[in-house]
């Protein structure tokens, strides 16, 4: 659905990362820096935005791509004033470290198990680079070494690299990143026919959103205007776990499939159970125009999407649910990291691979927050109480139902096949912000 709207966003300020999708496939790079001068990172400022694309100007064809955020922390060691840091959410305040409870991240997802310097107060500023392949980003990435040689206050103490193939399947095998919202004024596309563009106050600070409010701008006016907040998590999979689960429970390899699929949402190939319920499709889901032009209202038992399954979790669309889907829709940007395990094995190899999971949007507490606790790990909100996400809840021993005629199939048991190894809230300003940031005199 195209965006049909007389919003005026000011898209030569906005981050093309923000909004712009991805191109497939390509190579990444997540990068941490610790700014222990604030004058070098102001001058590291200075060198980026020349290579910072807005919406606007923003080119599929280009060669690398480069999006920027700052952690509270980060603004901090930059010089933001004081009074500008108070005007900020106190979950991007206090970062993600500090909201561990409300998300769930208790156990061996706890911080004191993340990856350092992940959930500590070093993580200031991150880089997120892509390109189209791993020869053209490594390039990027000596140009990169070269811009910080000299500026001895700015340390690089983190990175991550990841990946996109072309048939987009994550680590468990399945096709992901498919569902990407319509934003009100963008001129980009949505990928669901079905649904309405969502205000542009939902993603960009500074816009009309859903509730009809505008949303909260931190102070002065030129940070905060046209910037986003984005999170970051990065999540490995256990994906022997996951293959055994389901060799256990299933009679055959053709049962396995249709089992993991209820799990997910969708077959492998992306296909979407509410399109094709019975059999995998691998057409529908290579077509990028029909694998998620769907919605749930035709299905309110859940008998071709579980009710609680991964995808209608994320984002039950049309279902009867308690509260407003609406309000809680994401920029989901996760991305794999890590080799995958080859087909049809079963005992783990010990080599890290998972999602680097991204969001982004303009309400960190009732968009990603709301989600993680509500959605992934709770289920009243479908009349579950008992399950949660059966794929990507952190909690061990789960329920799942699925809905099947005459008798519903109950799995109990589920062992948790994603670990939380740390993450961070970043603050993505527009443009003009970045301009400010780096000319700031404090």
């Amino acid at each position: 659905m195209t965006t049909k709207s007389t919003v005026a966003l000011e898209l030569d300020d906005i981050q093309a990362g923000a909004l712009e999708p991805r191109p497939v496939p390509y190579a990444g790079l997540y990068q941490i820096l610790r700014l222990d001068d604030r004058r070098d990172g102001r001058e590291l400022l200075r060198r980026l935005i020349p290579y910072l694309d807005s919406v606007a100007s923003f080119d599929t064809k280009g060669l690398v791509s480069l999006a920027v955020g700052f952690s509270f922390q980060g603004l901090k060691a930059i010089g933001v004033p004081e009074e500008s840091l108070a005007t900020f959410p106190v979950e991007f305040q206090q970062g993600m470290a500090a909201r561990a409870a409300e998300l769930g991240d208790v156990g061996e997802n706890s911080p004191e198990h993340w990856e350092k310097p992940l959930g500590s107060k070093d993580v200031h500023l991150v880089v997120v680079g892509l390109a189209p392949d791993t020869v053209r980003l490594e390039a990027a990435v000596r140009h990169a070494q070269e811009a910080l040689r000299d500026l001895r206050g700015v340390v690089p103490i983190w990175q991550q690299k990841v990946q996109a193939a072309t048939d987009l399947r994550n680590t468990f095998g399945f096709a992901d990143g498919i569902a990407h919202p319509a934003v009100e004024g963008s001129g980009i596309p949505g990928t669901n026919p079905h649904e309405e563009p969502l205000k542009a106050g939902e993603f960009v600070l500074g816009y009309e959103d859903e509730l009809h409010n505008i949303s909260p701008v931190p102070q002065p006016e030129v940070l905060g205007r046209n910037g986003t907040y984005a999170v970051f998590r990065k999540l490995h999979t256990r994906v022997a776990a996951f293959r055994q689960y389901l060799s256990q429970r299933a009679k055959n390899r053709s049962e396995e499939q249709w089992l993991a699929a209820k799990i997910v949402g969708r077959w492998p190939s992306g296909a979407p159970l509410a399109l094709s319920p019975e059999t995998d499709d691998p057409e529908l889901g290579a077509d990028m125009k029909r694998n998620n032009a769907f919605m749930f209202g035709d299905d309110p038992r859940g008998l071709k999407s579980p009710l609680g399954s991964h995808v209608r979790r994320m984002n039950p669309r049309d279902s009867f649910i308690i509260g407003v889907a609406r309000l809680h829709r994401m920029i989901r940007r996760g991305t794999n990291y890590g080799p995958q395990l080859p087909t049809g094995v079963q005992e783990d190899d010990g080599v890290d691979r998972g999602l680097l999971f991204a969001f982004v949007g303009a309400h960190l507490d009732r968009q990603f927050e709301f989600v993680q606790r509500e959605w992934a790990n709770d289920g009243r909100f479908i009349g579950a109480p008992a399950e949660k996400d059966p794929l990507v809840s952190t909690s061990d021993s789960r329920e799942f139902t699925i809905p099947k005629q005459p008798i519903r199939l109950h799995l109990h048991g589920l062992p948790a096949f994603v670990v939380n190894r740390g993450g961070e809230y970043c603050f993505m300003p527009g443009l003009r912000a970045l301009h400010w940031l780096a000319e700031l005199d404090t």
